[in-house]
């Protein structure tokens, strides 16, 4: 059976296409095999080289953009750069679906979870060994900062003046009466003391 023939796109030649650049782009099938001849600045130059793929392939006449050329040798002499067969692999890889957990009617969460391990203990492995290697990673890291400036403490406000506290015991007095706000002294006394701990 001989192979299928490409139908003639846009440029109006077999295996030639219109890039981006502007330029004009070569692919050649054959054997359920492609391959990427190279870009070529006119469609006509493009399908010479398409057609050097053909004669190589020795696939029919028929699949020529100019059939007109009586051979090969000819061919090439007609693409003096020559041309670069690369063939094209597109590997996709199958993503394999991950199995849900699915809960049973009547059965609880834990029972769910234990059914799944025992029915997919690869990925219960796989997430051991994650937390494994993250935890590891962290363990290098260090302890765990709570901010860059550490922990968060209390800087006390020293003033100079008893007025200044005065000033606000007043305005405290005015807003709520019978407050149990602890004196200056007592404060200090729990700030000092905090410390010490």
């Amino acid at each position: 059976m001989a192979p299928k023939k490409t139908p003639k796109g846009k440029s109006g030649f077999f295996g030639v296409r219109q890039k981006p650049s502007d330029n004009w782009g070569v692919e050649f099938s054959d054997a359920g095999r492609r391959w990427w001849i190279s870009t070529y600045p006119s469609a006509h130059e493009a399908a010479r080289a398409y057609d050097v793929a053909v004669w190589r392939a020795v696939r029919p006449r028929s699949h020529l953009n100019f059939p007109e050329i009586e051979s090969r040798v000819v061919a090439e002499m007609l693409v003096p750069q020559g041309i670069n067969m690369k063939e094209i692999t597109t590997t996709k890889k199958k993503k394999m679906k991950k199995p849900s957990v699915v809960v049973s009617a009547g059965e609880t969460d834990e029972e769910a979870m234990a059914r799944f391990a025992r029915e997919h203990p690869e990925y219960v492995q796989a997430e051991l060994e994650y937390y494994w290697k993250r935890e590891a990673e962290q363990k290098k890291k260090g302890p765990k900062k709570e901010d860059e400036a550490g922990p968060s403490t209390v800087i006390p406000i020293e003033s100079s003046s008893e007025e200044d506290w005065a000033d606000f015991s007043e305005e405290e007095e005015e807003e709520e009466e019978g407050c149990d706000d602890p004196t200056k002294e007592e404060l200090w006394e729990q700030f000092r003391s905090s410390d010490e701990e």
